[in-house]
């Protein structure tokens, strides 16, 4: 999960060290003490207070793409969904919190991004929730994720890296795990994860305006029909930079360019339409 261009996380940010664990302490915050061995969380929270987040305070931080994602995948009840590239767990935990009963499975590279996401889980009470350390395209050993033949899952959802594998090393390992693509590239995020979808499930990305040509293409190859893309648009009249691009298995359906939001207000604050995403955890207009 990389985010990029805004951060999100209410509350009041507060730093939480391993240290604290030295002196015997079994809460900090009035919560659990995160993995000991991790580097120190600042804890916050999503959805207006609804769900309880830890994250990095440096490197890769939570920005929209989540959340927005969440919204946007037309999960129900009971169903099987898996986020690659999950960080710390926004996304899932934010899907989670608008439809109940699901089972849900974070890919996550970094290992220490994936123990906080398991403690977030935890911290929420998401036992429906469980991450895998992986590197796509590479896939976990997991009962639900399987070879061709035995699909499980709903749907999949992702935030993939927006630079190429060629691209620029960060300085800072997690943010440029985040970042850069493997050499398989977009296509081999989707190629994977498409051969996990059950008949009719959807696969969305949360993609740059500038990719939106790219990610289309590889859900066409990876033969994902009924594509639907959603733009975000910063303010009224201006270019969007963010867009959700969903395909779905097992379709001739043509595409769909969608309505859209808008973001922000001309003085700043989230539109009414974007805090009821954000704030209150309804789903995007289909």
């Amino acid at each position: 999960m990389y985010q990029h261009g805004y951060e999100y996380m209410g509350g009041a940010g507060i730093t939480v060290k391993p240290e604290h664990a030295g002196r015997g302490c079994a809460v900090v915050d009035g919560l659990p003490l995160p993995p000991a061995g991790i580097d120190p969380v600042t804890t916050g929270t999503l959805l207006g207070g609804k769900v309880l987040y830890r994250q990095f305070p440096t490197g890769n931080r939570t920005g929209l793409e989540p959340v927005l994602m969440a919204a946007f995948v037309p999960a129900r009840p009971g169903q099987v969904v898996v986020e690659a590239g999950c960080g710390a767990g926004a996304g899932l935990l934010c899907l989670a919190n608008r439809v109940h009963h699901l089972t849900g499975i974070g890919l996550e590279q970094d290992s220490a991004t994936a123990c906080l996401a398991a403690h977030n889980f935890s911290l929420n009470a998401r036992d429906c929730l469980r991450v895998r350390t992986t590197t796509l395209p590479a896939l976990p050993d997991d009962p639900l994720l399987s070879g061709p033949g035995l699909r499980r899952i709903d749907h999949a959802f992702a935030n993939p890296p927006w630079h190429g594998h060629d691209s620029s090393a960060s300085g800072h390992m997690q943010r440029d795990l985040a970042r850069r693509l493997p050499e398989s590239g977009l296509a081999g995020w989707v190629r994977v994860l498409t051969a996990q979808l059950r008949h009719h499930g959807t696969l969305t990305l949360a993609l740059p305006a500038s990719l939106l040509a790219g990610g289309v293409s590889a859900m066409e190859t990876a033969r994902l029909g009924g594509i639907r893309v959603f733009p975000f648009w910063p303010h009224a009249g201006q270019a969007a930079r963010i867009v959700l691009v969903q395909g779905r298995a097992n379709t001739r359906a043509g595409s769909e360019m969608l309505p859209g939001l808008v973001l922000h207000e001309a003085d700043g604050r989230f539109t009414p339409a974007a805090r009821a995403v954000l704030e209150d955890g309804a789903a995007l207009p289909a």
